[in-house]
């Protein structure tokens, strides 16, 4: 018998570890990721389709976590985030939104924001610009612009779809499960479609996984949902729904890539580990935090025409 007979070599060996390895080439476990997806996603919609207060709530709680993550990974580069004026900011903006509308929304965000240039001031004159810029950026970058998924509840209307109490559920409930629907589809089919035949990186500098295989996956899939979601849900066009899917592939990989430059500008992988399989909850949201303001804007200007 060889030597190659009797021991399996180095090559096999890490063969057998791939096989292993629960993590694909899309740099996921994927059973994980998908437990946690489906999870989350039960858990938003049923907030958003029987008690919209406590979907605003959760909005509002994912707003936090994602601002205590950004803060966490300012601090280990060497920048000190003022966290109570930046955290108080992260509560109101929803509910603004959710109570007061666009208007309230926008106040609370100067308001926060000269919150958190007074806070800043009274510590000290050290690193203060820095500390000050972090701050007022965090708060317009995942608070305020998640709060425009809370936006079309503020809006009012309905739509008789649906067997809930009276048979009614607002239109702009179902406008952000829309939102939320396209934004997993994104996900999900880039992720299919960039694992297996991806080769050609979007932004090999700043994200090498994401792959133009990748998007080109996210645009196909998602514009059959978005098409099937506002025939059969919306009652808009189908050419609506593919224009809806257009724009929320392009917002959500831009909210991808913004990301993961800041990712890449602070050292770090991942914003966090709270949820298995996908990182940080920033991680999870920085493709919503984009995705929610295109989706507001679209879902207006169709209501305006």
């Amino acid at each position: 018998m060889s030597e190659e007979q009797q021991a399996p070599g180095p090559r096999l060996r890490a063969r057998g570890k791939e096989r292993k390895n629960p993590t694909p080439k899309a740099g996921r476990n994927l059973p994980a990721a998908t437990a946690v997806g489906l999870a989350m996603l039960f858990a938003v919609l049923g907030g958003l389709l029987f008690l919209p207060l406590a979907f605003v709530l959760l909005v509002t709680a994912f707003a936090v976590f994602g601002v205590w993550e950004v803060f966490r990974a300012l601090e280990a580069s060497g920048t000190r985030l003022p966290i109570i004026p930046a955290m108080t900011g992260t509560v109101a903006m929803p509910l603004a939104a959710y109570f007061g509308g666009p208007e309230s929304l926008l106040f609370a965000l100067l308001l926060s924001s000269v919150a958190v240039l007074l806070w800043r001031s009274l510590e000290g004159a050290a690193g203060s610009a820095r500390s000050i810029f972090a701050g007022v950026f965090t708060m317009a970058w995942v608070p305020f612009l998640i709060s425009f998924a809370v936006l079309p509840l503020h809006a009012g209307g309905s739509s008789p779809i649906g067997p809930w109490p009276g048979g009614v559920v607002p239109t702009g409930a179902w406008q952000i499960g829309t939102l939320l629907l396209l934004v997993v589809s994104n996900d999900t089919f880039g992720y299919l479609v960039g694992a297996s035949l991806g080769k050609h990186p979007m932004a090999p500098k700043i994200s090498p996984k994401k792959s133009w295989e990748g998007f080109g996956g996210s645009v196909a899939g998602a514009v059959v949902v978005g098409i099937l979601a506002c025939i059969f849900v919306l009652g808009e066009p189908w050419w609506f729904g593919a224009a809806l899917a257009v724009g929320m592939v392009a917002a959500a990989t831009a909210g991808d890539l913004a990301e993961s430059m800041v990712k890449r500008e602070l050292g770090i992988k991942d914003m966090g580990n709270s949820l298995p399989g996908h990182g940080g909850v920033m991680d999870r949201l920085d493709s919503i935090v984009f995705a929610s303001p295109v989706a507001f804007m679209i879902f207006s200007a169709s209501a305006g025409g």
